[in-house]
């Protein structure tokens, strides 16, 4: 059965984003090594320090599906109908997707879902045995808030943003978390992996 992950970069103040949704210095690690880093379908490639890319190569391998929020989409032209991650992607949206930008990626391997629960189930369906990474920020939040979520990745960068998108989303019930299976000190970022207590 499907893992789902909850997973981000994010500031040691817990913002994936300023409010305006640039990303700062957030993703500066994303090139400061000598190591190649791929994110697969995508065919985005970053250098990062060898134990970032030891960390995050196994884990983007092994997301299978992506589920992200329709303000990720439209923000992201849905990256050109390549996943960042994984092979496939659900946009969880209450409105069909703009129909140009079908007309324009016909093969895109995206797909839609009228709530969050229905997205992660449609992608841990999809994904088989391999893992589902749900974005974090408000859709993140929202499948954190309903229990759908077994694990958290946090890539946290040394940096205090001082506002903007939550990691969390509106979640604000306390969640315990096991002690970090994972802690990973790369180059100018920190590597954590948590598993949800059930």
């Amino acid at each position: 059965m499907a893992r789902v992950v909850m997973q981000a970069v994010v500031s040691v103040d817990g913002y994936i984003a300023y409010p305006d949704d640039t990303v700062g210095p957030l993703f500066d690690w994303y090139g400061n090594g000598d190591t190649e880093l791929s994110a697969g379908a995508s065919g985005w490639t970053f250098r990062v320090s060898r134990t970032s890319a030891a960390y995050a190569q196994p884990f983007w391998d092994a997301v299978k599906v992506t589920v992200i929020g329709r303000h990720l989409f439209d923000t992201t032209n849905g990256w050109d109908g390549k996943p960042a991650a994984g092979d496939e992607l659900v946009v969880v949206t209450h409105r069909p997707l703009p129909e140009e930008w079908l007309a324009d990626h016909p093969e895109a391997p995206f797909h839609t879902a009228d709530s969050v629960e229905a997205g992660v189930t449609l992608a841990k369906k999809l994904a088989g045995d391999g893992l589902v990474c749900v974005t974090a920020g408000n859709l993140g939040g929202q499948a954190f808030s309903a229990g759908l979520v077994d694990e958290v990745a946090m890539d946290v960068v040394p940096v205090v943003l001082g506002e903007g998108v939550r990691f969390f989303g509106d979640h604000a019930a306390t969640v315990l978390l096991d002690d970090p299976d994972q802690v990973v000190q790369g180059d100018r970022v920190l590597h954590l992996h948590y598993t949800v207590k059930r």
